[in-house]
C-alpha cells in the first residue's frame, strides 16, 4: 500500500538531510505507528507519503523510490495522491478551507466531483458524530483546538481514502475525546482502512497498532511488532524518550465558584483560601458570543507562586477565559491584580501567552533573533535555550523547525520576558517526554519566581510533573 525506498530529502539550503535513508513497506489495511524524539522526522514522513514533499515544497531535493497505492508521488498529480489519503494535521486550523464543520466535511468529497447524494449521506453522518459533543453552529475559529482536531478528522475521512494519515491526532484532546479518537480508528481499521499516525502518546494506541517505528535524526532506529511492543517496559518508553502508560494527575482545587466551574467534589482536597492579595482574582467574569455564554465564574483566586491548571474537556472554555485574564478578549465582570483592578489593555502589558498555534508567535528568522527579540541582551537567555535542547538550532529558522522545537522555542521567549502573568495552553502538543521535563521544569521556575502561571492542558504527564493545583471547568451546556 505504501513503501518508501531509500527516501532521501533535503529542505532547501540545509547542510545535512532531513530524512535519510528511509525503507518502510506498510500493507493495505495496517496500522502504524511514528514515534520518536521531536525533530526526528515523523512528520516529514507524513508529507512524503501524502504527496506534499516535494509538490508542496519548493526548492528541496528528494531522492529514492515513494510509492502508495501504486502511484508513484514524485509523478503523480497532487489530487491523485489526495484522493487516496486523508491527512490530519497537528494543527488543524492550518488545513481548513470553510467557516462551518458541515462545509469543511463537504469540501473534500465536492472538490473530487464525488456524487452529490453521496456527499450529503456522507456530511449528515459525520456531522451527527460531531454534535454529540460540540455545537456544529460554531465557526470553526471559535471552536476549542480539540473540537477543531475532530473537525478534521471528520474531513479527512470524509471522501473514503484508502489511507489516513494523522500527525499528533491526540496532542489537544479531552480524556473523552481521546477514547472517541481511538473508537474511530478502531471502527476504519476493522473496514480496511490503512493508517499511519505520528504521535508521542502511545497508550490509547496500544490495541490498534500492528507496528511501532521509532525515528531518530532522520532515519529509522527500530521497528517493534505489536507483541514485542507490548513487552516493552514503562522505564525502557522513558530511556527512548517514549510516552507510555497514561497517568492521572490528581490535584488540589482552588476556591472557585460560577457557573462554569465544576465544584470539588465530596471529600477531594481544597486548598484554603489565600489571605494574601498577591495573585489573581475574578468577579463575576462573563463572555457570551453570538448570545451563547460561554464562560461564567462567579469568583476565583489565584495566588502567584503556584501552577494553576485549568482544566475541563474540550470546548468548556479554557482558552476564552485565558484570554480575558491575558486582555485578548473582552468579557463583563472584574479582573484583580494584587488586590486591584487592572484594565484589558494592562492586563495584555503583563501578560504572556503560549498558544496552542505557536506559528502564530513566531516574528523574526532565527531561534536566537526570536529570544533576544523577547529579552534583549539578557544573560539568560543561553541558558534557558540550552536547557530546553534548542540552543544547537539558534542559527535556524523558526519555521524550519519541527512542531515540538517551535513549541520549546516559544516557552523559552516567555520564560525570559519576566511577564507577571504566564498562560500556557497546550504547550506540549508535539513535545516527547524527555523535552515534557524541560518544559515542566520552566514552568515550575516562573512560578517560583513569583509569577501567576495558569498551565490549560489534557496532558495529565504534564499536569503531574508542572501542576500545583487545579481548576476544573464544566461542559458548555449544549444549544437546543
Amino acid at each position: 500500500m505504501i513503501r518508501l525506498e531509500n527516501a532521501t530529502w533535503s529542505y532547501p539550503y540545509a547542510e545535512t538531510p532531513c530524512l535519510e535513508q528511509i525503507n518502510l513497506h506498510i500493507q493495505p489495511g495496517e496500522f502504524v505507528v511514528l514515534c520518536g524524539a521531536s525533530g526526528s522526522g515523523k512528520s516529514t514522513v507524513l508529507r512524503m507519503m501524502n504527496g506534499l514533499i516535494p509538490h508542496f515544497q519548493e526548492g528541496g531535493t528528494l531522492t529514492g523510490d515513494i510509492h502508495v497505492a501504486g502511484l508513484e508521488t514524485k509523478k503523480a498529480e497532487i489530487d491523485e495522491v489526495g484522493l487516496l489519503t486523508g491527512t490530519v494535521l497537528q494543527h488543524p486550523r492550518r488545513q481548513f478551507f470553510a467557516d462551518y464543520a458541515a462545509e469543511e466535511i463537504a469540501f473534500g468529497p465536492e472538490n473530487f466531483g464525488l456524487p452529490r447524494e453521496q456527499i450529503r449521506e456522507t456530511v449528515q453522518r459525520l456531522v451527527a458524530e460531531l454534535r454529540s459533543h460540540m455545537d456544529v453552529t460554531t465557526r470553526l475559529q471559535r471552536l476549542s483546538g480539540g473540537q477543531q482536531q475532530q473537525v478534521a478528522l471528520a474531513s479527512a475521512r470524509a471522501h473514503g481514502p484508502e489511507i489516513l494519515l494523522l500527525d499528533e491526532p491526540s496532542s489537544n484532546l479531552s480524556r473523552d475525546a481521546v477514547q472517541r479518537l481511538a473508537t474511530a480508528l478502531g471502527e476504519l481499521k476493522r473496514l480496511g482502512t490503512t493508517i499511519v499516525v505520528a504521535e508521542h502518546r502511545l497508550s490509547y494506541l496500544s490495541e490498534l497498532l500492528d507496528r511501532v517505528v521509532v525515528m531518530r535524526d532522520g532515519r529509522i532506529d527500530r521497528i517493534y511488532t505489536a507483541a514485542q511492543f507490548a513487552q516493552i517496559s514503562d522505564e525502557e518508553l522513558a530511556s527512548e524518550g517514549l510516552r507510555g502508560k497514561l497517568r492521572d494527575a490528581v490535584l488540589p482545587s482552588l476556591p472557585a465558584r460560577g457557573a462554569s466551574v465544576v465544584p470539588p467534589q465530596e471529600g477531594s482536597e481544597t486548598l484554603p483560601a489565600d489571605s494574601s492579595p498577591a495573585g489573581l482574582e475574578l468577579r463575576d467574569v462573563a463572555v457570551s458570543f453570538q448570545g451563547k455564554r460561554v464562560v461564567a465564574v462567579e469568583h476565583a483566586f489565584i495566588p502567584a507562586g503556584i501552577v494553576c491548571a485549568l482544566r475541563g474537556p474540550n470546548g468548556c472554555g479554557k482558552t476564552t477565559l485565558a484570554r480575558v485574564i491575558t486582555g485578548l478578549q473582552r468579557s463583563t465582570g472584574k479582573v484583580l491584580l494584587d488586590g486591584r483592578q487592572v484594565s484589558r489593555r494592562t492586563r495584555q502589558r503583563t501578560s504572556a501567552f503560549v498558544m496552542q498555534d505557536v506559528q502564530r508567535q513566531l516574528f523574526t528568522d532565527s531561534v536566537a533573533a526570536e529570544i533576544e527579540l523577547a529579552a534583549p541582551r539578557s544573560a539568560q537567555n543561553d541558558e534557558v535555550l540550552s536547557d530546553l535542547d534548542i540552543a544547537h538550532l539558534s542559527d535556524r529558522h523558526p519555521l524550519s523547525l519541527s512542531g515540538g522545537q517551535q513549541q520549546r522555542l516559544v516557552v523559552a521567549t516567555v520564560r525570559v520576558s519576566n511577564r507577571r502573568i504566564v498562560i500556557f495552553d497546550e504547550p506540549s502538543s508535539g513535545v516527547d517526554r524527555r523535552h515534557l521535563v524541560s518544559i515542566s521544569s520552566q514552568i515550575r521556575q516562573l512560578a517560583e519566581s513569583g509569577a501567576i502561571v495558569i498551565l490549560i492542558s489534557h496532558d495529565e504527564d504534564l499536569l503531574t510533573l508542572a501542576a500545583d493545583a487545579e481548576i476544573r471547568l464544566a461542559p458548555r451546556p449544549k444549544q437546543a
